[in-house]
């Protein structure tokens, strides 16, 4: 590496705690740490781990890994809790949605824990450690989380009500956006397209996570609109609705079922009676009792006034 390079990769690394403290600054200021808890914790642990990790360099390589990996696992474990807590504010208002999104990253948690644990196991590397390839493997499906949510929000905000310019978003989209890059780092070093070099791809990662501290930083610091109650949200409503009517069912006792109870008996009486009494009287006979009642009635009348002449 020359001096030059040296110089930059450095700068690159050091704008990192920089650009984490001005977050950290903001969010305390405006009281988004209270609102984002576990986003506000991930910048923290960035800044713990620039703090123990920095120094390392200089010192002891066998520190230095450990350390490195240990800090990387809590990322990874804060990054998914982020992830969770992105989908809860999209879905504030929506109570019965946001549970059934609880249940489900619960399950996509553990999945990532088993398939973390059966890669680290099936690997056979010299060069890795299976507890390493197990923290390599959550951090990839973590990623790929991360882009899904991202891409969720690009497609589906309007439906939930959420502008591109609230927090929300804006943390997503630093997450996708990075962890589309470093996912197109990592194929790109699987391939050998990079040149065999890793000062190429780690000076590359840097800059990309250094846009997503800049994306982060200008949400924070940027007032959040309120959320849209337009006619658009009439779907997720429905939605709601339609998941609390399977989660809630009405009970037993209820009045609702017991009025339509009554009208059915009533209906289907009506209709019996009609039906019996078409098969009594069949409409031919009716008809020539009708006539025939229709003929005496005027002709009584007639009769009196022949007589009165």
């Amino acid at each position: 590496m020359s001096e030059k390079i040296r110089v930059f990769y450095y700068a690159l690394w050091i704008a990192h705690p920089v650009l984490q403290m001005g977050i950290a600054a903001i969010m305390v200021q405006r009281g988004l740490h209270r609102k984002f808890k576990f986003f506000f914790g991930y910048i923290l642990i960035q800044l713990v781990t620039f703090a123990v990790i920095f120094p390392a360099v200089w010192h002891n390589y066998s520190v230095l890994f450990y350390l490195y990996w240990s800090c990387d696992a809590l990322s990874v474990a804060f990054g998914f809790a982020v992830i969770h807590e992105v989908f809860v504010d999209v879905f504030r208002a929506f109570y019965t949605l946001r549970d059934l999104g609880t249940v489900l990253f619960k399950w996509a948690g553990l999945v990532m824990l088993l398939v973390a644990g059966v890669v680290s196991v099936s690997t056979n590397s010299p060069e890795t450690t299976p507890w390493i390839q197990a923290i390599l493997t959550s951090q990839r499906c973590v990623r790929m989380i991360q882009v899904g949510m991202v891409l969720f929000l690009l497609f589906f905000a309007h439906y939930v009500g959420i502008s591109r310019r609230q927090q929300s978003f804006g943390i997503a989209l630093g997450f996708g956006s990075f962890a589309v890059i470093e996912l197109v780092l990592i194929s790109s070093w699987v391939g050998k397209h990079l040149g065999g070099d890793p000062t190429v791809m780690s000076m590359l990662n840097m800059a990309a996570y250094n846009g997503s501290l800049m994306v982060w930083l200008g949400y924070v610091s940027l007032k959040s609109p309120a959320r849209d109650v337009s006619m658009s949200l009439l779907r997720p409503q429905r939605w709601e609705q339609s998941l609390s009517d399977i989660h809630h069912p009405l009970p037993a006792d209820s009045l609702i079922p017991m009025f339509e109870g009554m009208v059915d008996r009533a209906l289907s009486r009506i209709h019996q009676d009609a039906v019996v009494d078409v098969q009594e009287h069949p409409p031919a006979a009716t008809a020539t009792r009708s006539a025939a009642a229709g003929a005496g009635g005027f002709g009584l009348p007639v009769a009196r006034a022949n007589s009165k002449l």
